[in-house]
């Protein structure tokens, strides 16, 4: 798995991941009519986790290669304010590999955290032929996967 992101000059994000194994060997949800979903990360899913710099609170997103996704707002550390209702929902592409995928998600500026700098934990979920799950990060903080633990969120976008 590798992924990226960019800051583009209207204030998106744009977030990108290739996951790549042997033919055959990884789960890809099959297409279905984009809208929002819970539970994503139940199987193979890209995720991102946006705070701004130097504030408690983040968001987090769940991309599905089968076009679903889900937004969620925290206050703090998985602190889910469950009264958000996101704003815009992300443009998603896939792009299907004969070892994996290559998945691009724009987030609009709508939905970002305020602020100018940013500081972002790129994640996914995977599910191999089996059933069996696994969970990459740009960085692990902790012992165990936790994707909310703030140490994990690395990668630095600032806006112009």
């Amino acid at each position: 798995m590798s992924a990226g992101a960019a800051l583009a000059g209207n204030g998106d994000i744009e977030f990108a991941w290739r996951a790549a194994g042997a033919a055959g060997s990884l789960r890809i949800p099959e297409p279905v009519t984009p809208g929002p979903a819970d539970g994503l990360w139940r199987h193979t899913c890209c995720e991102a986790f946006v705070a701004a710099v130097d504030a408690a609170g983040y968001r987090e997103f769940n991309l599905s290669p089968s076009g679903q996704w889900a937004t969620y707002r925290f206050t703090g550390y998985r602190e889910r304010d469950t009264g958000w209702q996101p704003e815009a929902a992300p443009r998603i592409a896939l792009r299907r590999r004969p070892d994996g995928f290559e998945l691009v998600a724009t987030i609009s500026a709508a939905l970002l955290p305020a602020g100018d700098a940013f500081a972002v934990a790129l994640t996914a979920v995977t599910e191999d032929a089996a059933g069996d799950l696994a969970y990459w990060a740009s960085a692990h903080a902790g012992p165990r996967p936790d994707f909310h633990l703030r140490d994990s969120f690395t990668l630095r976008l600032a806006r112009p």
